[in-house]
């Protein structure tokens, strides 16, 4: 006879925030901008073109608790809330 205990699984994903550049030179698109992704740089950069196309420069990286199935909004920075906790002290 098997015993069946309850057990707890938590499911967790990293974040990653990169400059992107493309390489293109079109005047819509000369500068960088800041991207949050669940995807890793290799992935990244191989599913938006390659590197024939985008630079990326990854900026930081985070872990968070949880599911971001379904359309679902990764979990905020916990350097951005480290900054907005820093500004109330000033």
């Amino acid at each position: 006879m098997a015993l069946l205990l309850p057990t707890i699984v938590r499911a967790e994903y990293r974040v990653f925030q990169y400059y992107v550049k493309s390489k293109f030179e079109t005047p819509s698109d000369v500068n960088s901008y800041l991207i949050t992704s669940t995807l890793d740089p290799v992935s990244y950069m191989a599913y938006h073109g390659g590197s024939d196309s985008i630079k990326i420069d990854m900026v930081r990286s985070w872990k968070c608790l949880g599911f971001t199935g379904q359309g679902m909004n990764t979990c905020p920075s916990p350097y951005a809330k480290a900054k907005k906790e820093l500004s109330k002290v000033d």
